[in-house]
Formats: C-alpha cells, sequence, structure tokens
C-alpha cells in the first residue's frame, strides 16, 4: 500500500488551494481529483469571481481580510495577476432581510473603508444603475474580481512546483479511518495517510455516510448569463463595479472583463438535482426571470449572449466548514457553500494548518462541523445567510 503525510480529495479552487499550502511547507501530499483538473462538473470553473470584504457578520469581513493578504501572497509568491480591483456596491431594499446597516456596522467594526451611498448619490456616481429611492447602498473601494480558471490553475501548477502529486481522473471511493491512518481506497490502489483534507463540496456525504457521519446540504445547479451591451465602454473596469442586489432574492454581477459582456447571475436559483442528475441545461425560467431584473435595474445592459451553469452545495445555514470531523481527528472537511472563492487561499492556508497543527491563527467558531445547525435534533430550522456571493 502507498504511504503519504496528507491526502487532499478534490482539486477545485478549495483542495487545489490546500494542495498547495501543504507542499509550500514541504509536506508529503497527494491530492486526488475524479475528474480532469478544471472541469466543468463543480463550482470553480469559468473566469471571474467576486472579490470583498463588504459582508453583513464581522466574522466575515475579518477572514476576507486575511484572503486579501493571502491573495497578495500568492501573487508574489507565483509572478500571476489573479486580483483585480474594480470597486463595488450592495444594494438593500428597505425591507432587504439583511439590512444596510448590518453590512456598515460590520465594516465600521472591522476598520474597512466604506461609504453609504442613497438612491440619488448612485445614480450621480453609476448613471448604469436604475435604483429605487427606498434603496441604501454600501461601497467599498477595494471590492473586485479574481480570475477563477487562472486561480485554480495558478495554485496546481506551483503545487507541484513544491513536489505535490496530484491524479486527475483517479476517484476517492471510500475511506477508513483505522489506528495507524486513514486509508483512501483510489481507482490507482489503496493509500494510507496521516490524514485527509477533503475539499469535495456535492459529493462529500458519498464518503462520510459509510462512516456514519455526513452533512447536510442542497445541491443545486447555478447559473450566470453574459450580456452583451449596446455601449461596453460604459460598464468597463473603472466605470463599472462589481455589485450585488440583497434581497429575498438575491442578484450579482461584473463590470466587462476580458470581453465586452457583463455577466450577472441569481444567487440560490433552487433548481434542485443530485450529482448524477446535473444536466448542464440552464433554466429558461431563471433566465427569463434574470432578464426582467436586469432590464429595470441596468436597463443598458443589453441581451443574453450565453449562460453557463455550475453547482452549489448549500450548508443548512450558508455558512462553511472549516473543522475536523467528529469523532475523526484525521479527517478534515472544507465546504464553501456556494461563496468561498473569495477566500481560497485562506482556506487552504486553514485547512493546512488544521492538518498539521490542529490549530489555526482565524477565529473559526463559526465554521465548526458540530454546530448546531448540522443536529438532525435540531429544534429550529437554521437561519439561512442570503446575498452570500
Amino acid at each position: 500500500m502507498e504511504h503519504v503525510d496528507y491526502a487532499v480529495v478534490g482539486l477545485g479552487a478549495l483542495g487545489s488551494a490546500t494542495t498547495y499550502h501543504l507542499a509550500r511547507r514541504g509536506a508529503d501530499v497527494i491530492g486526488f481529483e475524479q475528474y480532469e483538473l478544471g472541469h466543468v462538473r463543480g463550482a470553480s470553473h469559468d473566469t471571474s469571481r467576486i472579490i470583498r470584504r463588504a459582508y453583513d457578520l464581522p466574522e466575515y469581513v475579518q477572514l476576507a481580510d486575511a484572503a486579501y493578504r493571502d491573495w497578495a501572497d500568492l501573487e508574489q509568491a507565483t509572478g500571476e495577476r489573479l486580483v483585480t480591483r474594480t470597486g463595488g456596491i450592495t444594494f438593500c431594499p428597505a425591507d432587504a432581510p439583511v439590512p444596510a446597516r448590518h453590512y456598515l456596522d460590520s465594516l465600521a467594526a472591522c476598520g474597512v473603508e466604506h461609504e453609504e451611498l442613497d438612491a440619488r448619490q448612485v445614480r450621480e456616481r453609476l448613471p448604469q444603475f436604475a435604483i429605487p429611492e427606498d434603496v441604501t447602498s454600501v461601497w467599498t473601494p477595494d471590492s473586485g474580481i479574481v480570475h477563477a480558471s487562472r486561480s485554480v490553475a495558478t495554485l496546481q501548477m506551483h503545487a507541484r512546483a513544491h513536489g505535490a502529486r496530484l491524479r486527475d481522473r483517479c476517484s476517492v471511493t471510500a475511506l477508513e479511518d483505522t489506528a495507524d491512518g486513514v486509508v483512501l481506497q483510489t481507482a490507482a490502489g489503496p493509500v494510507r495517510a496521516g490524514a485527509v483534507v477533503l475539499c469535495t463540496d456535492a459529493w462529500t456525504n458519498r464518503l462520510l455516510d459509510p462512516l456514519g457521519v455526513s452533512v447536510p446540504l442542497r445541491v443545486m445547479q447555478e447559473q450566470v448569463t453574459y450580456f452583451k451591451p449596446e455601449r461596453p465602454d460604459d460598464y468597463a473596469i473603472g466605470r463599472f463595479p462589481v455589485w450585488i442586489w440583497e434581497d429575498d432574492v438575491c442578484y450579482y454581477g461584473f463590470p466587462c472583463y476580458g470581453e465586452p459582456t457583463i455577466k450577472a447571475a441569481r444567487d440560490v436559483s433552487e433548481v434542485l438535482m443530485g450529482t448524477d442528475e446535473r444536466t448542464f441545461v440552464p433554466s429558461a425560467d431563471r433566465l427569463a426571470q434574470l432578464q426582467g431584473f436586469m432590464a429595470d435595474t441596468i436597463p443598458g445592459s443589453g441581451a443574453p449572449l450565453r449562460t453557463v451553469t455550475c453547482q452549489y452545495a448549500l450548508t443548512p445555514d450558508r455558512h462553511f466548514v472549516l473543522d475536523s470531523l467528529p469523532g475523526h481527528p484525521r479527517l478534515f472537511l472544507g465546504l464553501g457553500a456556494g461563496h468561498a472563492f473569495k477566500f481560497t487561499p485562506t482556506f487552504g492556508r486553514v485547512l493546512a494548518d488544521l492538518a498539521t497543527t490542529g490549530v489555526a491563527a482565524e477565529d473559526l467558531s463559526l465554521f465548526r462541523s458540530d454546530r448546531a445547525a448540522f443536529r438532525s435534533d435540531a429544534s429550529e430550522p437554521a437561519a439561512l445567510v442570503p446575498g452570500h456571493v
């Protein structure tokens, strides 16, 4: 049987970052991916993801602050430019489930530069938006875009450069937690690891259920649409920001990035499915809903050009999991709940910390694997955190 100190299962953004950070420390690590590297079956492909400090909870603002530092460190270590600052704006209608005040208070408590804008101020600064009078907006100048597929490829390439072995098209079919380590049954044969980090997203419970541990997840197909404005210069970086519409139904979008289109999507489309049932066919209803929103809110957005699908695996409360598994101290879990890409290098660093030392510098109490929202005897349903794109 092959032996390794650390194994990482799942080489999307979070697993690739974990493998990179372990290898960068000189650890003996193997990363396993059931599909080809850079595949489109999960949530780490395509081009752009929003990066921002604007969250309604201080815990996320602080973690995002660490992520900005970790992205800068990754860029310096690899020579790649992965983050582009665009400015960002969060729109909160008067009756939004998360009031603008929560964002403003969290940003102020963490010392993050921001502004509160009313509808008139938004129209003066950003006339591309048609914002009703009852909307309060939060502007953060350092929000921006991370290049998704390039970031994942960078992490994989430099993980290998530091000695990691990446095995794509090599599924892990079972785990056995023994006294001598964790045995992974893989398509290439069994491997014994001192510790295992699972970044397996929607496929997580296939490996956990036989161990008597599982995480309640809702799996759904998401979609993003690229619109072609007649005046793309109006939506260029420097003139148009990343944006989030925070309401019972949340939307978000991007300026032109590498092409004369603007990308937008609904967050949490509720197109529920299993990982084996995914069709990759966009929902016509969700596209029509998005088109209506864009016509009302960004009147110059233009016609839809193409729609790309991805996959969400949401925890009950929409919070991450960054922890060992109850009863299995050598098994660690990283779940991003559909809004973790901006935190990618920090996830990798923290999971590497947990796997190697059992502790991390960050406060991870919100992201425990034994929290009340995961217990089957929970007396109340978990409160879903909206707007976390």
